[in-house]
Order: C-alpha cells, then structure tokens, then sequence
C-alpha cells in the first residue's frame, strides 16, 4: 500500500466511525437517535484510534492536513510531501462521506430536520460566531497536535499508542468540542461537506459553506502552532516562526474576545440582526 492510499483508506475509515455516530445519534428512527454527546465523542475516539490501526504502520495516519501541516513546520514530516497527505485525506473524508449516506438511505427522508443531516457530514456552532468558532477550532487543534507530539515521546506497550491517541480525542471532544462540534481537522469536515452538496440527499437544505472555512483555518493554525509550541516548550527549540505565529494567535484572541464584549454589551435586538 502506498501512502497516498493508506491517507485515503486511514481517512474513509475515521468518517464512517465519526460521521456514522453523528448519524445514528441525530437522524429520526434509528436504534441509537438520541443517544447523545457522550457517546458521539467517545465513538470519534475509537474512530481515530481504528483509523490508526489500519495504515499507521504505514503512512504514520495523519488522518487530518491540521496534524500534516504542524509535522512538517517542526521538521518531522517532509514539506514535499505534504501536498500528497492531505489530497488523500480529502479525498478518503469525502468517500467516507458517501459511505455514511448510504448507510442511512432511508433515514435521510424520515429526518426533517436539514441542520440535523448537514450535521451528520460537517461541523457547525452552537452559537455562531466566527472569530470566536475559529478560536475554539484553533485551541482544539493545538491540544490535538500538541498531545500528539508529547503521547509520542513517552514508551508505550507495542500497539497500545493508537488507543491513547483515541482517549486523547474523547478528551477533546469531551471537554472542548461542545463549542463548534471539534472538527480540528479540515479533510474531516471539507470532504464530508462536499459530499452533502453533491449527494441527492431528500431535503437537505444548503451545505452552509459560509462557515465552512472555519473548520479549516482554524484547525490549520492550531495545529501548526501546537508543533511549534511544543517545540519551544517541551524541548526548548525557539525559533521565529514560532514568535510569528504567537504573535497572529494572539491578535486573534484579542480581537475575537474585544468582539464578544461588545455584543454582551448590545441590546439583544442588534445581536438578533448581527447573526442574521
């Protein structure tokens, strides 16, 4: 197997797991409608975790462009490579997109609710606002790239660092992913979300692409800059791009939290028109 497919079937696997939870949970008339978060989050864990398994051996299961990206701003991935990696991710998150549709053929015209089925495929907000969403994708990509790196410097029984990095996605889920539903990972959200446009699903609505550069930006940003803060902290490898990208974080937050303060201070009339 190469590595362009071992990132593609790596990739379709952890969207069947994930995409096909979401599903179960949120469409009407299945077994596990309404099962809730809990469960949602757990099985994204075990998700990542079969991914692993399948083509770690392989291509080392990037799975997700956010992790490609900050690999390969500290040196430990190939900067050629990348352009290859997250192709393939895209790709096998769109495949595995369409496998989930599939697997719910009927449910998609028992289900009226159209946020419900883009759900099953893509992320959104629970509160819609952007800078703010992109900050919440940015914190959880940076613990996700960031975990990644240190659960890599400890020794583990052989075969047993998949599972790890599966707990480390519950976590993630768990504590932070109530926000914007943790995409932390741009093939895991684009793909899927290509699928929903194109699939005939019976009344889904549109595939919100408006938000959709949020589960990409954001993840890309957090986990560069988990790889380098790592790198800078852990190992005490400072380097410029990290003082860069410090700088640009922080000019985020600061601005995304200048702009919650003043909409707390706004009559609930202008926020309304604010978001429509």
């Amino acid at each position: 197997m190469s590595e362009f497919i071992a990132e593609v079937v790596g990739t379709m696997i952890l969207i069947i797991f994930g995409g096909g939870v979401v599903g179960g949970v949120v469409l009407k008339k299945t077994k596990a409608e309404g099962a809730g978060w809990v469960l949602i989050t757990i099985a994204w864990g075990l998700a990542v975790t079969m991914g692993v398994y399948a083509v770690g051996s392989v291509s080392g299961a990037h799975l997700n462009p956010a992790v490609t990206l900050g690999f390969a701003s500290v040196g430990e991935f190939p900067w050629s490579k990348v352009p290859l990696y997250i192709s393939a991710q895209v790709i096998g998150a769109f495949i595995g997109g369409v496998i989930v549709f599939l697997q719910y053929l009927p449910h998609w015209r028992e289900t009226e609710d159209q946020g419900a089925k883009l759900a099953v495929f893509a992320t959104d907000p629970a509160v819609r606002s952007p800078l703010s969403n992109l900050v919440s994708e940015m914190i959880g990509t940076f613990v996700l790239v960031m975990g990644l790196l240190f659960i890599g410097a400890n020794q583990f029984t052989e075969g047993l660092n998949p599972a790890i990095v599966g707990l480390l996605i519950i976590a993630i889920g768990m504590s932070l992913g109530g926000t914007t539903g943790y995409a932390i990972n741009p093939a895991r959200d684009l793909g899927p979300r290509i699928a929903h446009a194109v699939l005939p699903i019976i009344g889904k609505g549109n595939s919100d692409w408006g938000y959709a550069w949020i589960p990409i930006v954001g993840p890309a940003l957090g986990g560069i800059y988990g790889a380098l803060f790592y790198k800078a902290v852990f190992t005490n490898e400072f380097s410029i791009p990290f003082w860069i990208v410090s700088a640009i974080v922080v000019i985020i937050f600061i601005t995304a939290t200048k702009i919650e303060l003043k909409k707390a201070k706004m009559p609930v009339t202008n926020q309304l028109k604010q978001a429509q």
